[in-house]
Formats: C-alpha cells, sequence, structure tokens
C-alpha cells in the first residue's frame, strides 16, 4: 500500500503528541513489507508520517516539490528532512525551481497521484493559502484517491 500524507504544520505541542501517536497507529496497521510511505517530508505530519513508517518497517518515497524546498523550511528541520531523504527508495521532482505555493501543490499533486490512499492531518477547514491541506485534500477526493483524515477530537490549530 502506497500511502501518501499531507497535514497542518506548526501544530502546538499538546495537537502534535497526539498526531504524532495516530499516525504512529497508522503505520504499525499495515503489513511492514507492503507499506510505502509518500511524503514530501517538511517538518510536522510529513516527517511523522515518513518517521513512522520507517521505523514499522515499509519504505518511503518523497515528493520535492522544487529545488529550493529544503531552503524554505525551518533550520532546525534539515537534519531530520536530510536523514529522511537519504532514506528515500526513490524521488520524485516537479521540476520547478522556486519553492511557492504552486510548486508545493505541484508537489503535492504528483504525491497524490503516486499513492493508494491519502492521509490528510487536516482540521477540516480551508487552506490557509493555497496549496494548503485542504486544497490537496480536495485534488484527491476529485482524482478518486481515497482520504483517511486524522485529527485529535477537540484539537485546535
Amino acid at each position: 500500500m502506497r500511502i501518501g500524507i499531507t497535514g497542518h504544520r506548526g501544530l502546538p505541542d499538546t495537537v502534535a503528541d497526539q498526531v504524532r501517536r495516530l499516525l504512529a497507529e497508522k503505520a504499525k496497521s499495515y503489513i511492514a513489507a507492503d507499506l510505502v510511505a509518500v511524503s514530501c517530508i517538511a517538518d510536522g505530519p510529513d516527517a511523522w508520517w515518513a518517521q513512522e513508517a520507517v521505523a514499522a518497517g515499509g519504505r518511503l518515497e518523497v515528493v520535492i516539490p522544487a529545488d529550493e524546498y529544503r531552503e524554505g523550511l525551518p533550520a532546525w528541520h534539515h537534519p531530520d528532512y536530510d536523514t529522511l531523504l537519504s532514506q528515500a527508495t526513490a524521488v520524485h521532482r516537479t521540476g520547478m525551481t522556486a519553492s511557492t505555493s504552486e510548486a508545493h501543490q505541484a508537489g503535492s499533486e504528483i504525491l497524490v497521484d503516486r499513492c493508494d490512499e491519502l492521509v490528510a492531518v487536516w482540521d477540516g477547514h480551508p487552506a490557509r493559502g493555497y496549496g494548503g491541506t485542504a486544497d490537496v485534500v480536495t485534488y484527491a477526493r476529485r482524482t478518486g484517491t481515497p482520504v483517511t483524515v486524522l485529527w485529535p477530537e477537540g484539537a485546535s490549530r
């Protein structure tokens, strides 16, 4: 099963802890040899899903939205990003240079097109900017990719 991820970054610590537990449970629900996580490995749910899937014995495929994508992520996340990228069994690129909202959406569409299911760490609200979690969920639903929403009950951003 190829399971992609999209989700909100910058979650409060209490919500982040709950989301990490939900993602760990989700990863363990698959047969390890059959699990392929597909992620853009940004800080937050993207990286957590990749880490949990690899820890559960699955494989990782990475989608890089733009050549300048890593530089647009927080510096504190770079070591995790680099480690996850080195663990990838495949890397897919959009061919775009600048890390813009359009590049992020293009990367997310490649991700969705490569997966059997999309896990969305999503509060159900509209995207705060183009290429946000809600836009990725909308694209997945429009293309017929099943979406599983993981959001802790009562949590807020």
